[in-house]
């Protein structure tokens, strides 16, 4: 745990010094959304009881919790009334006792966004049938390592290994990698978990292909784009999870997160010029290892009236999940779009277990 808090903390200190490289508030912000619909109806205060091949994402280090041969996880979900898709494949399975490993991989994109710059023809007139199509899309691919470290019983350690791409139809593409580490440790009825996100930054470099675009750029008085290198500073999530068992085969679980990000003032509870920190609560009723009932608070911020006092407001997710045999179903009612203005969608995530063990 030393050795994490001590990288995590030097990484910081060195993005000090790289003052040639950008570092966007937001950079590859599709990589926080999440993943899973349980982690959603729990507002994704997940880090320290996420189980499965999801873990990968969440807290590598909790693939050593593994209870199944192999996992498999699919997910699907769309933003803005079907305008942009968002995709998850996660798969995990075991090595030996005491190591796990995991692949995933996420796409978040927008398709068949129309290119009008040939709607004219030669002789001026308008043809629609000349529209062409592309997509804005967000790719990335992820192996997760997890092991059990044997001089203390319950403590995990996990390492996440990732690449970025991304591509804006044949204008732009990008390519990035980076390392996230993360650590859980387990006693009697609790759970600990801590992760550090892009602990050594995540680097992403765009490629322009400005032959395509630099008349249009030029005739409308815009900027033409430069290849540029974007970096995501850490972000550190810490969450306790305590699960207490119920009569009639009944069982609670309550967990609590904290997610610090280092990239400057958020509109986050905790908000501050060098890091902002977001709180997040969930709850997961379960009855046998069957059934579930999911509840979940994130994403409290300050809002402004319109007779300009502030007032706090947050977000609200439920969900459910039904486990039998190799397969699991959970869907979440959750707002997809991160913003207590926007709609809130459906999600669900179809999960199959190998092997399961008891």
């Amino acid at each position: 745990m030393q050795k994490l808090l001590y990288i995590f903390l030097l990484s910081v200190l060195s993005f000090e010094v790289s003052a040639q490289i950008s570092k966007p508030k937001y950079a590859n912000e599709f990589l926080a959304i999440g993943v899973g619909a349980r982690s959603f109806a729990m507002g994704g205060a997940t880090v320290a009881s996420v189980e499965g091949a999801s873990a990968g994402y969440w807290n590598p280090a909790k693939l050593s919790s593994l209870k199944t041969d192999h996992s498999l996880d699919l997910m699907h979900a769309e933003y803005f009334a079907g305008i942009a898709a968002y995709d998850y494949l996660g798969f995990a399975t075991s090595i030996d006792e005491d190591s796990k490993m995991g692949f995933s991989l996420i796409r978040f994109g927008v398709d068949d966004i129309p290119d009008t710059r040939f709607i004219y023809d030669a002789n001026g007139a308008l043809n629609y049938d000349n529209i062409r199509f592309f997509s804005a899309a967000d790719y990335a691919f992820q192996f997760s390592y997890a092991r059990n470290l044997k001089f203390l019983d319950g403590l995990s350690f996990g390492a996440n290994a990732k690449v970025i791409h991304r591509t804006v139809g044949e204008f732009a593409k990008a390519w990035g990698f980076g390392f996230d580490l993360g650590a859980h440790y387990k006693w009697k009825n609790l759970d600990v978990g801590l992760v550090a996100r892009d602990v050594t930054g995540t680097f992403t470099t765009w490629y322009h292909n400005i032959t395509l675009i630099e008349d249009i750029y030029t005739q409308t008085n815009n900027e033409i784009p430069e290849n540029t290198t974007e970096m995501a500073v850490p972000r550190l999530v810490l969450g306790s999870a305590y699960t207490q068992k119920l009569p009639y085969k009944f069982s609670i679980m309550a967990e609590v997160n904290f997610d610090a990000t280092f990239d400057g003032e958020r509109n986050a509870y905790i908000s501050e010029e060098k890091f902002s920190v977001d709180p997040r609560a969930g709850i997961e009723l379960g009855y046998d290892n069957m059934a579930f009932l999911r509840f979940g608070g994130n994403n409290l911020q300050k809002i402004k009236n319109f007779n300009g006092t502030e007032r706090w407001n947050g977000q609200a997710n439920i969900g459910v999940g039904f486990k039998y045999k190799v397969l699991q179903i959970d869907y979440a009612f959750t707002d997809l779009g991160n913003s207590s203005e926007s709609l809130y969608s459906h999600v669900f995530t179809m999960i199959f277990n190998w092997n399961a063990k008891k």
